[in-house]
């Protein structure tokens, strides 16, 4: 096959202030607000709604370790993130690593799978926080759950109402969604202390350190269940990469997309091993483990029935805030491919107003809503199972080619420790998505394939590799950068 070889240099005159910014998006998101846009998404609801489950997963207290090595695999995986987004700081996040890094060999596939399976598994994130602010909800309204805490018919109708809130509220400019989204930053750090100040308030040491006998030994509790509860550690902790996915908007990327996802690894990281322990000393961890709102349960039992009610208030709206966040990140990431012409265009428009991908929005919104009709353990698995392969595996390998096909990209970060972190976090992710279970992986390797399909139709209606040439364009190399 023919190859057209476009050099980066070509343009290098372009201002710093355009690099990997289409025309439109506006860079006005700093490091705190970069950090709280992750840390918002990262903690949302997860923590509130997966602590019972880790709990009855590892069998007793020892769950706290779980949140520990759900960590080390996340901030492994974070310095990949960190060097390319540093490197090329451009809506889209994986989608543009990827393009980058595999066009060489196999044209746009990879990008175009990558676009294919975010589609689903952005949505699905967001789905988890819907559900998540109905089962709370319920503490407070109980006719929109059942008699186990989940959604009943009328609860799905409120969270489906509840996406669409969402969707009008990100219907405007970056700036004025970047306050909103800052405030709800300062809720969830609000919902977050409270359960914790009320947990060590009412702390019994006897509760928290009740380790079962025999919990830590090879076959035990803590090992047979140490796959399964790391699908929901790390489950937790996404979002640590979201600001990388607004980098065509964020100032300063080559400084404030590392610190962003560094800081909001560790910050939550901290807040959710004091929430854990907090909460395991109020009640004994077999409560815990049945519990379907037990942040809004630990205050009761502290405070009161008043208070429990307010927290439980400040948490719907931390779980409304994770989904804003999410879906903000995420729908660039289609939107910067239909750009690139990799992906459907009605993607890639713009509103004519306040220039966001607003029709991105609207598609990824539908796919939420429906997400959020199913099983949060389900949907957990299947979002794990989709990802791994296409986006984590797969950048992991894009980091490593971009250092061999591109040593002159201007590298504002380079990854600590390398390659020792890469290690790490690919084997942390090929152990997850063993651990997914066997419907999640075969509904993956179902989604990975019809993605192939798809790209081969399109790639044929196009006249790009396999069937034409393949366009070489190193973007980002020669350009000016932006530390």
């Amino acid at each position: 096959m023919s190859e057209t070889h476009l050099e980066a240099s070509r343009d290098a005159s372009r201002s710093s202030a355009d690099v990997g910014a289409p025309q439109g998006l506006e860079r006005r998101i700093g490091t705190l607000g970069a950090t709280a846009m992750n840390m918002t998404q990262m903690c949302g609801i997860g923590p509130f709604i997966t602590i019972p489950t880790m709990v009855a997963t590892l069998g007793g207290p020892q769950a706290i370790f779980g949140w520990i090595v759900g960590a080390l695999i996340v901030l492994a995986d974070g310095l990949v993130w960190a060097e390319l987004g540093a490197a090329m700081p451009s809506a889209g996040g994986t989608y543009v690593y990827l393009r980058e890094a595999f066009q060489y060999r196999t044209g746009r596939l990879m990008p175009f799978l990558f676009v294919w399976t975010a589609i689903l598994f952005i949505p699905l994130l967001m789905s988890t926080g819907v559900i998540g602010l109905v089962q709370y909800l319920g503490y407070l309204v109980p006719a929109v759950v059942d008699a186990e805490g989940h959604a009943n018919m009328t609860g799905h109708i409120v969270g489906i109402g509840v996406v669409g809130v969402v969707i009008a509220a990100l219907y405007r400019n970056i700036g004025e969604v970047n306050k909103l989204n800052n405030a709800f930053f300062y809720v969830m750090l609000i919902s977050v202390f409270g359960v914790i100040i009320a947990s060590y308030s009412h702390f019994h040491s006897e509760y928290a350190f009740a380790y079962p006998e025999g919990a830590f030994k090879m076959g035990g509790s803590f090992f047979t269940g140490l796959g399964a509860a790391l699908i929901i550690a790390v489950y937790d902790y996404l979002g640590y990469n979201n600001s990388c996915y607004l980098a065509a908007e964020v100032k300063n990327p080559g400084r404030a997309l590392p610190r962003s996802i560094v800081y909001s690894i560790l910050g939550i990281m901290g807040l959710y091993l004091f929430l854990q322990v907090g909460v395991l000393g109020v009640l004994p961890w077999q409560e815990v483990a049945k519990s379907s709102s037990i942040a809004s349960l630990v205050v009761e039992t502290a405070w009161g029935k008043t208070a429990a009610n307010i927290l439980t208030g400040l948490i719907i709206i931390t779980a409304f805030a994770s989904v804003f966040a999410g879906l903000l990140g995420g729908s660039r990431v289609p939107y910067e491919a239909a750009r690139d012409r990799v992906f459907l265009p009605l993607f890639g428009k713009l509103h004519p107003k306040s220039h966001f991908p607003h029709i991105s929005l609207l598609i990824l919104g539908v796919i939420t809503a429906i997400g959020s009709l199913f099983d949060l353990t389900q949907v957990i698995a299947v979002l794990t199972a989709v990802f791994v392969l296409v986006q984590s595996v797969a950048q992991i390998v894009a980091l490593i080619v971009l250092r061999k096909r591109q040593p002159n990209l201007h590298r504002p970060y380079r990854q600590w420790l390398y390659p020792l972190p890469c290690i790490i976090a690919l084997a942390g992710w090929i152990y997850l998505y063993a651990s997914a279970g066997t419907q999640p992986i075969i509904f993956s390797l179902v989604w990975l394939a019809l993605g192939i399909g798809a790209f081969m139709i399109w790639a044929k209606l196009e006249k790009i590799w396999p069937y034409g040439s393949k366009e070489i364009r190193e973007e980002f190399v020669g350009k000016p950068a932006l530390d």
